[in-house]
């Protein structure tokens, strides 16, 4: 695979990629497109946030409201889940019905006697992934 990169000050910035078939690869390369042009906008106290998608762990529903959670942060989002969730790229993949996880994000899994698995994120956050979505984040994760 050849690369090229142009510099032109005066065309919108875009990523064109020409493959044979679809790889792991053109996979990524789209999924950090993704990740760059989305934001969402995250409100602490007072204060409006803008948040890079790459920064956020998990998005999680608390007292009807959605939340953001970063590195030390929680911001709350003015929409739903599944709106979220409809612009969000393949880092992110649903673990329950009120969190969607940034596999990026994943320190590691506990899996309990009574077969539930806990998501233990790198900030110290943890979630349960739900028995409906146990078969579909093994088989993202390759686990």
């Amino acid at each position: 695979m050849k690369f090229r990169f142009l510099i032109d000050k005066n065309r919108e910035e875009e990523v064109i990629v020409y493959a044979h078939k679809k790889t792991k690869l053109v996979e990524s390369i789209e999924n950090i497109v993704k990740e760059d042009n989305s934001e969402l906008i995250g409100y602490a106290d007072r204060e409006a946030v803008k948040l890079d998608l790459a920064d956020v762990y998990c998005f999680t529903v608390e007292n009807n409201k959605i939340y953001a959670i970063c590195e030390n942060e929680k911001y709350l989002l003015k929409s739903r889940l599944y709106q979220v969730e409809e612009n969000l790229s393949e880092n992110f993949i649903k673990i329950n019905q009120s969190c969607i996880a940034n596999i990026r994000k994943i320190r590691k899994f506990d899996a309990s006697f009574s077969g539930t698995l806990t998501v233990i994120f790198k900030n110290g956050y943890k979630d349960f992934v739900s028995r409906r979505n146990v078969k579909n984040v093994k088989e993202r994760l390759g686990l």
